[in-house]
């Protein structure tokens, strides 16, 4: 994670250093993703762990550019919720894992020309993960703030709405639920 963190801010620098200082009205944007994430589950003990790998889930966010480079987004990501069948000495156990992060984080966009830019997004995320079992006993809820970070593409399709694509990590990877790598696609309208 620190290596990410370090890699975002080299980025920011050296895109901020290497932008001109053209500016563009301020505005603010919203959009709506389809976000992509396995799941897994780890516990002490657990043998013959089988989940449903990837699923896709939806993704809500919106935020404001104060120019051409720098701006600040938040978000919501639902992960759904995914079966897990799990052996603990023996016995065969059934789950069911559900999460979602909320994120606030500053972007600097580096445009490529004028329909495509890449940018990076630093900031933190607030995730929640929960595991419901057939046993009670075994039910958890982890709730946790932690670093988030993105590296994405924009593709300006006219004046207000775009195509989007990227990477994020929401903190560090979780025992259960859906893991911190996240790939998404999504469409924004700024206005």
């Amino acid at each position: 994670m620190n290596k990410i963190i370090v890699a975002l801010i080299a980025s920011v620098a050296a895109m901020s250093a290497a932008q001109a200082q053209t500016t563009t009205a301020p505005r603010a944007y919203v959009g709506a993703g389809i976000a992509s994430a396995d799941h897994e589950f780890k516990r002490a003990g657990a043998s013959n762990v089988g989940t449903e790998g990837y699923k896709a889930s939806g993704k809500l966010f919106g935020g404001y550019e104060f120019n051409q480079t720098w701006g600040v987004e938040g978000g919501y990501t639902d992960f759904r919720k995914s079966d897990v069948n799990y052996s603990i000495g023996g016995v065969n156990n059934r789950g069911e894992t559900d999460g979602h992060a909320f994120y606030l984080a500053a972007k600097a966009t580096l445009p490529v020309n004028e329909q495509f830019s890449v940018y990076g997004k630093l900031g933190a995320t607030r995730t929640k993960s929960e595991l419901e079992t057939l046993n009670a006993a075994q039910n958890m809820s982890r709730s946790k703030t932690e670093g988030y970070g993105a590296v994405g593409a924009e593709y300006r399709l006219n004046g207000n709405v775009s195509l989007v694509g990227e990477y994020e990590r929401y903190g560090k990877s979780k025992d259960f639920g859906a893991k911190a790598d996240v790939l998404t696609i999504g469409a924004k309208y700024a206005f």
